[in-house]
C-alpha cells in the first residue's frame, strides 16, 4: 500500500457505499477503506439478520431490514469527522424488493432517492462465486444483478465508480475510485 492519505472536503468527512451483486469483496474492500482512513465501518445489516431467522425470510423480513438500514443511516448523519464507508445500502434492499417481491414500498423508493452517500463503489463480478447459506444469486445472475444497480445508481444521478481486480488490484481500484471523486492529503 501508498503512504497513508486522508480525503478532504469542506464541512463533513465523504459517505461511501461499496455496493455491488453477492460475492465480490463488498466487505473486504469497505472494511480495507475504513481501516486505511482510519473510518467508520457500517457492516451489512441484512446478512446478519437472515442468518439469524432459522427460516426462509419473508416480505416482513425485507421491511424490518430496509428500516434498520435507515435507522443507521440517520444515526451515520449525524458523525461529520471521520469518513463512513458502508457495506451495502438501501439501493441493494430496493433491488431485493424489487426483484424478489415485484414490489418496493414507495417510502423506500423515496429514501433511495434522497441523495445522502457520496460516492458508490460498484464491484465488478470478476471475483470467483463463494457459495455460503445467504447467498442465492450466483452465475450469470451476478452480472444481471450488476446492471441493475449501475441502472439505479444512474437513474438517480449518484457518483459511482466500478471496481474491478482481485486482491491488492482490487484495493488498488477501489482507491482510484476514491482518488477520482475527492482530494487526498497526505496525513
Amino acid at each position: 500500500m501508498e503512504e497513508r492519505n486522508e480525503i478532504v472536503t469542506s464541512g463533513r468527512k465523504p459517505r461511501v457505499v461499496v455496493t455491488g451483486p453477492e460475492s465480490v469483496g463488498k466487505t473486504v474492500i469497505a472494511m480495507q477503506l475504513s481501516d486505511y482512513f482510519d473510518g467508520l465501518y457500517v457492516e451489512e445489516f441484512a446478512r446478519t439478520y437472515v442468518e439469524g431467522l432459522g427460516r426462509p425470510y419473508i416480505f416482513e423480513d425485507v421491511v424490518a431490514i430496509a428500516r434498520k438500514q435507515l435507522s443507521k443511516r440517520a444515526e451515520m448523519k449525524l458523525k461529520t469527522d471521520q469518513c463512513i464507508f458502508f457495506d451495502t445500502d438501501l439501493i441493494v434492499t430496493k433491488l431485493w424488493f424489487d426483484l424478489v417481491y415485484n414490489n418496493c414500498p414507495k417510502w423506500l423508493e423515496d429514501e433511495v432517492e434522497e441523495p445522502f452517500m457520496d460516492l458508490y463503489l460498484l464491484c465488478y463480478p470478476d471475483l470467483p462465486w463463494v457459495e455460503d447459506p445467504v447467498r442465492e444469486n450466483g452465475g450469470e445472475r451476478r452480472f444481471f444483478l450488476f446492471e441493475k444497480y449501475k441502472e439505479e445508481l444512474e437513474k438517480n444521478g449518484f457518483s459511482y465508480y466500478i471496481v474491478r481486480g482481485s486482491g491488492e488490484e482490487r484495493f488498488e481500484s477501489a482507491m482510484e475510485g476514491i482518488r477520482m471523486n475527492f482530494d487526498l492529503q497526505a496525513k
